[in-house]
């Protein structure tokens, strides 16, 4: 899911949220009508399961179990290449400056 149908959910979200609280408050000063709030607040609960959905599936964070399988699969490539011949100490330096240009992008 791209960026800008994020945004679009969450911006229709917020409407549907503050139109959701004021359509309870006024249905229940003009009437008290119980069946009118339930299916406005109901349609406010939906809305918010679709926001915590949303924001669940396009969450890009990845578990840190991952990070840990990548780092041991660099780290033995990096044996690999000393144990071929490469200096570790220059290998060492150009991972640390790949990881730092990484992070600032």
């Amino acid at each position: 899911m791209n960026s800008s149908a994020v945004r679009i959910i969450r911006i229709s979200s917020a409407v549907v949220f503050v139109a959701g609280i004021a359509g309870m408050i006024i249905t229940t000063i003009a009437g008290n009508n119980v069946g009118q709030v339930t299916t406005i607040g109901t349609t406010t609960a939906v809305v918010a399961i679709v926001l915590l959905v949303t924001t669940a599936a396009t969450n890009t964070s990845r578990p840190e179990v991952f990070n840990e399988a990548d780092e041991q699969r660099l780290e033995r490539r990096v044996t690999d290449l000393v144990k071929s011949g490469a200096n570790e100490t220059e290998l060492r330096a150009i991972v640390r400056d790949a990881t730092q240009l990484g992070r600032r992008s």
